[in-house]
């Protein structure tokens, strides 16, 4: 197909960071795109190739895959590809080919590096989105308090060697930090002072580690670049760096952090994935899912780019299980589809995830086949992912529940009956179902019946309303003065829910505009952008509705990696007192924002009374 130069220019403003761009510079910019009509199978380059651009998708899909052709990330429409290569002499990096008929736009490389010049959203889009692909486990960007251990283990002077000894041993540690009753670090002691001042001398076990301790070791402060650590333990020949602030033992860093955090990379995650040969092995790789988390917000990504990273890990785990499901069961006796709903669907996936899925059949299945193999294929998925830490869904939402393993003519009979007669039920489950992705088998299986399906939906008017009324049962946490609501009681009291209250409520609101307005994302912030671009939502509005759920998102995810860098697990319950003022009154802003939007839509045409 041919793009006029109105077609690209209403297209690019829909992408962010082209939509931070002036109209002149924008009406400048459409005359120097290509347009590449490719067909599903073609390559768009191979490694090593020098690149003609950088690449945005207007319509389709494109695999691009590593230096060892593992899929790294499957990319729909608004996504661009081809900058790593680009910001790296222009020669590619990883390959990409074409997975669906595909319409490409390409930006010539010298107007492509003109842009990163002369303008900061630009440059700090693609500088970003290059660091989280590939310098995310760059010790250059990273803090000593992202790397440190926090709440080291320490002793007292006094402690005898022996007792010394014996907690790192049960500690699995190299080294104790030795404190005084005040807190304040007087020296360090580590294996090398208990077998060379210790065994080596003969000295008795009831020796002080104040005997044997390297006093005033060299420190560092939290805000010190992992280099400076690196640097600081070539120069000196150490192995261990506490990290103080002011007097205050907070952290300390070893050599076997540096290496732990160099060996994370979401790319890294996905290679061992993909070779593995079991669930055992890809949980091997998943468990480093919240160091990643860590890593990728402290570097300062943004929070839409950390959670396509963590779900695309997800997306290769469930790829890799289905692939190792027909190792094991043969080869399937008819074609079939595994999509993803919920959080992996919008792919918005944290550090707290558990699965959501289902399974699309060909009509010609038999019963058998359905209760026989594919019952069986869901479960070695569904197991497998359980293992990988997907936990299994609570309201069993999953492939294994006959009910979402059928036919396509099923599934279409579902999605039409909910649509005639939307009961709470029926509410519920288009929710869910309105944000299904295919993650891997034959994609059209899907798409004709998800067009068909939310053309159907947006043209009726009494479900339309009914799903307004569902998705206002979720409410930012603002009590009747607008201040911070709080949980009351049981274990998260005195919190925020920052999934339930904080992200859900927007997500609901994503979806009603993308049903009225028929947007066939599913994404949450690019459903809002389309939205603001069809009309649906006003410039103002959709303004204020992305800048609050970009502060609400990513809120959540410092509040994740805070309590990762702790050494707990990441949750959604977030303590306001945790927050300064300057935080808590913004959050409360944004918070207003998303109960002035939902007290719009409520009101609008369509809402039930």
């Amino acid at each position: 197909m041919s793009l006029t130069p109105d077609q690209i220019l209403h297209f690019l403003k829909s992408v962010h960071p082209y939509d931070s761009l002036s109209q002149e510079r924008l009406e400048t910019l459409t005359g120097q795109f290509e347009v590449w009509n490719m067909d599903a199978g073609s390559d768009v380059y191979e490694l090593g190739d020098r690149l003609p651009g950088l690449f945005l998708i207007h319509e389709g899909a494109v695999e691009v895959r590593d230096e060892n052709n593992v899929l790294v990330s499957h990319l729909r429409p608004r996504n661009s590809f081809g900058e790593r290569g680009l910001m790296r002499e222009g020669i590619a990096v990883t390959s990409a080919k074409v997975d669906e008929d595909s319409v490409l736009l390409v930006l010539p490389p010298v107007v492509f590096h003109g842009l990163i010049a002369e303008n900061k959203s630009f440059s700090r889009f693609f500088d970003r989105a290059r660091r989280s692909q590939t310098d995310e486990n760059s010790l250059v960007t990273s803090r000593a308090a992202t790397l440190m251990a926090s709440k080291p283990v320490t002793c007292l002077p006094e402690t005898t060697v022996q007792n010394a000894a014996r907690t790192m041993r049960d500690r699995r540690m190299s080294s104790l930090c030795v404190t005084g009753a005040d807190g304040a670090l007087k020296g360090i002691v580590t294996t090398r002072d208990l077998s060379g001042k210790i065994l080596a001398e003969g000295l008795p076990v009831e020796t002080t580690v104040a005997d044997i301790m390297t006093a005033n070791p060299i420190t560092l402060a939290p805000s010190a670049i992992g280099s400076d650590i690196l640097h600081l333990m070539m120069e000196r020949r150490v192995g261990h760096i506490p990290i103080i602030e002011g007097k205050r033992l907070v952290g300390i860093v070893t050599q076997t952090d540096l290496t732990r955090f160099q060996a994370v990379s979401s790319g890294n995650l996905v290679r061992e994935i993909a070779i593995a040969s079991s669930s055992e092995e890809m949980a091997k790789a998943t468990a480093g899912i919240p160091r990643l988390l860590v890593q990728l917000v402290a570097g300062g990504s943004r929070h839409e780019v950390v959670t396509r990273l963590i779900t695309d890990i997800a997306d290769t785990a469930t790829r890799r299980l289905l692939a190792l499901a027909e190792e094991k069961l043969g080869p399937p006796p008819v074609p079939y589809l595994w999509l993803a709903c919920g959080s992996q669907g919008r792919q918005e996936q944290t550090g707290v995830s558990d699965q959501d899925n289902c399974l699309f059949l060909d009509n010609s299945v038999r019963v058998s086949d359905r209760e026989g193999y594919f019952a069986d294929l869901a479960k070695f998925v569904c197991d497998g992912l359980n293992t990988c830490g997907y936990v299994y869904c609570p309201g069993d939402m999953m492939a294994t529940n006959p009910r979402w393993c059928q036919p396509v003519d099923v599934w279409k009979g579902y999605f039409e009956g909910w649509i005639r007669k939307p009961d709470p039920e029926a509410q519920m489950l288009s929710s869910v179902m309105f944000d299904l992705r295919p993650i891997g088998g034959q994609k059209a299986l899907f798409e004709n019946t998800q067009d068909a399906t939310l053309k159907a939906a947006s043209e009726n008017s009494i479900f339309v309303a009914h799903m307004i009324s569902n998705s206002l049962k979720h409410t930012p946490p603002l009590n009747l003065l607008r201040g911070l609501a709080t949980i009351r009681s049981g274990e998260n009291k005195n919190a925020l829910d920052m999934k339930l209250n904080g992200v859900v409520p927007v997500v609901d609101l994503a979806r009603i505009y993308a049903l009225q307005g028929q947007i066939g994302s599913v994404n949450t912030r690019a459903r809002l952008v389309e939205a603001r671009e069809i009309g649906q939502l006003s410039q103002s509005g959709a303004g204020d509705l992305l800048d609050a759920y970009d502060l609400i998102a990513e809120t959540r995810l410092l509040h994740q990696a805070g309590l990762v860098k702790q050494g707990g697990q990441p949750d959604n319950f977030l303590q306001p007192s945790m927050l300064s003022d300057f935080e808590r009154s913004h959050l409360r802003d944004a918070f207003v924002v998303v109960k002035t939007m939902q007290s719009a839509i409520g009101h609008g045409r369509g809402m039930l009374t």
